[in-house]
């Protein structure tokens, strides 16, 4: 059926070529400017027609210091054959005939013989009001040439597009659009979901007119690319492949385009019929029934809110009310028993739906899913198209937090209004500010006593029964509201920190000391009055995941202590603020170690102990408690290393307790961060051990290619690092695409141990993947092959098919032979403590030891 519907879908292109694809072109934008800045000559692009700068007539540019480039090589399209330079700040003003919402579209590549260094020129545009890129350059980024696509509200009869080069340097643009939007293609309005039990955080009180947009993602699900040629309003579409988290879930499907039937509300501005002509639908994702999703994933800034706009079409079905499913973003029901026919009436009907959402709290991506209803007849799902817009944020940026009054030089003259402003209320501010101080201590003081006693506004009741306490009330009766509950200080949970203390270690939550930022808050360095340095993790007040991690970062700390865990040191839960304070990891996290950062590679050998440091850790979690503690969220930024590059794991907040004795799995919602998620895992809400174990396999082969878990800009079969280095691993050639500093420095014995660990973590069912203990036995294997290459035998081919069966009996200090043993571990425990007394493996040779 795959195939069918291909060559439908190749013939549908080819007629479209054939004819020319005419639209209903119905809207006339009131303004239209397509402008070829540097150009001397009219450019033909996606078929319109850019005209140079330097010829409107309804276009001023103002800039005593700019000149124009021009290139006859090869360039990635004709709009990128010239450029305007500007080198001091300059700007377009647009004459503005209709109110309302714009697209701005900006183009740029550095021409490479411009006779300027325009890769390394720091972009930055703004414009009356908004920040639309800010200091952006060529220099670290993947692709030859940027487009940038905006919608900006314009409520007067202007609008200023302003470049700002840095000083000394120089900023450049290649091309520009400014084109109406008409008022039905972005509404006023998006809803956070329509059941009740839906938790998107949204806008749905709020209008969307009084934020700035940026085009991150608009994808055209199961067909071709569109080009702004072929779409009424200009608009791009990609095809949405390469964002799916599991590619053979999804089918594509397609009609003929001129069986759409639009209506009032919903017209080829809106989105091109071929949006509504194709689809996926659910495919094949190897699991024992269809109750599964389909995901695509989306790096996303987790800074800003995004418009999330959903279009859908019934092209699937052969008669009505018979396709029913659930839409999802990141782990929330958007949208549950979506019925299109109910919705729209009939079948090839176009319907979309507007959300506002944050980006996934544990990670830096947008999930967007679709899956059958539980309670239909049919189990299929279906999406047509997909846009993402970055929503401005309350600096009024789409790039930062930068507002373009920062950004912008003040005139002299309101510098020397400002400085007389604060010349004649600089005292009267003083005074007034010691008055507050004042008053301030004195009440801080009298309810010193009492503060303890109130509840924390994020908690709801009982969760932490008052500020200081876990949910162990007393006898007393709950009805006076007298209760007294057990303090955590009491509890051996670690030390109370006052938040004045926390302040004072961290210099005022100082930015230069800012280590990092996750879900639950800033993490900074900080340093106690005794010396000692701590990292310290302020939670952030909107953050509902913060909250979880915060409770559960305490309940699984609190009760584990080992050398390769991060400790935690004590808390803070004081003047509503949450605090974590841990010891201090001097090298940070693994991964800055392995890409995008200056510090130098790490050797072969540290790899592997840092690997083997992460993995007792992990072996600890599953194995060293009453009950197995699964980690859920592997990955190299939570293995952090200290001073002396020993690894520890980091990052509890996504904890679960493992399965009971009589249990095989945890039955709970997906979480984690995606890259390293447990495919298995992922299909069937089942989470174990052994999705941990999936985990820490992207990390091994994180470790040995030094690339990203996911990286969207490569071509599709490198996107997913497990998928990619597994290609390589089955040929047996992972050194192809290993580190280039490993290159020639690595045992090709321990490479091949280490390889065939990593593809056994990687395995597609949990079954079929070793324990932690195992892993750890082959990676201290691995080690010892890389310290002892010129005394070890390379073990023979099949001597790892089943990792959990591999025994070393140590013969010699340096004479080690492998066996095979079928049927699993036939060793004794007297067996696992001899070989654990040699000086060459731990005691984790026989994992049942532990």
């Amino acid at each position: 059926m795959k195939e069918r519907n291909w060559v439908a879908l190749v013939l549908a292109v080819v007629l479209l070529k054939f004819l020319g694809y005419r639209i209903q072109a119905s809207f006339t934008p009131a303004d239209n400017y397509l402008i070829a800045c540097g150009s001397s000559q009219n450019v033909t692009f996606q078929g319109r027609t850019f005209v140079p700068d330097s010829r409107h007539s309804s276009l001023s540019l103002k800039s005593g210091s700019s000149f124009v480039a021009s290139s006859n090589s090869s360039v990635p399209s004709p709009i990128y054959k010239s450029a305007r330079i500007f080198s001091g700040i300059a700007s377009y003003k647009f004459h503005i005939k209709q109110e309302g919402r714009l697209w701005v579209r900006l183009y740029f590549y550095p021409l490479p013989k411009s006779g300027q260094n325009l890769t390394s020129s720091p972009i930055t545009v703004v414009t009356d009001d908004i920040v639309l890129l800010n200091n952006f350059t060529f220099k670290n980024y993947n692709g030859s040439f940027l487009f940038k696509e905006y919608a900006i509200s314009v409520t007067s009869n202007t609008l200023t597009l302003t470049f700002i080069p840095s000083n000394n340097s120089l900023s450049f643009v290649n091309a520009i659009e400014v084109v109406s939007i008409p008022d039905a293609v972005l509404p006023d309005r998006a809803l956070s979901g329509l059941n009740p039990s839906a938790s998107i955080s949204g806008l749905s009180s709020s209008g969307l007119s009084e934020f700035a947009m940026e085009t991150v993602y608009r994808l055209n699900m199961g067909g071709p690319l569109i080009t702004a040629q072929n779409d009424t309003l200009g608009r791009t579409w990609e095809n949405d492949v390469k964002y799916l988290h599991v590619n053979s879930s999804a089918l594509n499907v397609s009609v003929n385009p001129a069986s759409i039937k639009y209506t009032a509300s919903i017209t080829a501005e809106t989105a091109p019929n071929w949006v509504y002509a194709t689809a996926e639908a659910m495919g094949d994702a190897n699991v024992p029934g269809m109750n599964f999703n389909v995901t695509w994933v989306f790096p996303v800034d987790p800074n800003f809110q995004y418009f999330v706009r959903a279009h859908f079409c019934d092209i699937l079905s052969q008669s009505l009310n018979i396709l029913v499913f659930n839409l999802y973003i990141n782990d929330d029901i958007a949208y549950a028993s979506l019925d299109l026919s109910t919705l729209t009436g009939g079948l090839n009907v176009p319907y979309y739906k507007d959300f506002v959402s944050n980006s996934s709290a544990e990670s830096d991506t947008l999930t967007v899913s679709i899956g059958p209803d539980s309670m239909a007849d049919t189990t299929n799902a279906t999406l047509n198209g997909l846009e993402i817009l970055k929503l401005s944020n309350d600096a009024g940026s789409l790039d930062g937090l930068s507002s373009v009054k920062n950004l912008l030089p003040r005139s002299s003259s309101r510098k020397n209004n400002i400085g007389m402003i604060i010349g004649c209320l600089a005292g009267a501010v003083a005074l007034v500010m010691a008055l507050i101080g004042f008053c301030f201590c004195c009440l801080a003081s009298s309810k010193s006593k009492t503060t303890h006693q109130g509840h924390h506004p994020w908690l709801p009741l009982p969760l932490y029964g008052n500020s200081l306490t876990m949910t162990k009330m007393s006898t007393t009766s709950q009805k006076s509201g007298t209760a007294s509950c057990i303090s955590l200080a009491s509890s051996s949970l670690g030390r109370f920190f006052s938040f004045q203390e926390i302040l004072d270690a961290t210099n005022k939550f100082d930015e230069s000391l800012l280590l990092g930022v996750g879900g639950f808050g800033r993490v900074y360095k900080g340093t106690l009055e005794d010396g000692t340095k701590v990292a310290v993790k302020r939670g952030n007040p909107g953050s509902e995941q913060g909250l979880a991690e915060f409770r559960t970062e305490i309940e699984m700390l609190s009760k584990l202590r080992h050398r390769h865990l991060v400790s935690l040191i004590g808390y803070c839960d004081e003047r509503s603020e949450m605090v974590l304070v841990y010891e201090y990891m001097a090298n940070g996290p693994l991964r800055s170690h392995l890409y995008g950062t200056n510090l130098p590679p790490l050797s072969w050998k540290q790899r592997l102990e840092i690997c083997i440091g992460a993995a007792r850790g992990l072996h600890y979690l599953h194995t060293g408690a009453a009950q197995s503690i699964i980690h859920r969220d592997v990955k190299t930024t939570n293995i952090l290393l200290d001073e002396n590059f020993v690894a520890k794991v980091a990052d509890f907040g996504l904890s679960k307790t493992g399965p009971a004795l009589d249990q095989t799995h945890v039955s709970t919602a997906v979480k984690g961060s995606f890259g390293y998620l447990d495919p298995e895992y992922f299909r069937r809400q089942q989470l174990t051990e052994k999705s941990d174990v999936y985990s820490f396999g992207v990390v091994l082969m994180e470790v040995l290619c030094t690339r990203p878990a996911l990286n969207p800009v490569l071509p599709r079969e490198q996107v997913n690092i497990a998928e990619w280095a597994m290609s390589w691993q089955k040929k047996g050639m992972l050194d192809q695409i290993m580190d280039s500093n490993l290159v020639g420095k690595v045992n090709p014995a321990s490479l091949k141990k280490y390889g065939e660990t990593a593809e056994k973590c990687l395995a597609e069912h949990g079954i079929d993947r070793p324990t932690m203990g195992d892993v750890l036995w082959n990676l201290e294997y691995a080690l010892q092959l890389e310290e002892t290459s010129s005394a070890l035998m390379e073990p023979d081919d099949n001597s790892t098919n089943h990792i959990p069966s591999i025994h070393l009996a140590p013969l010699e200090p340096f004479d080690i032979s492998v066996s095979m043993i079928n049927g699993g571990n036939s060793g004794t425990d007297d067996d696992a403590e001899d070989a654990a007394t040699s000086a060459v493996f731990s005691q984790l040779v026989n994992p049942r030891g532990r």
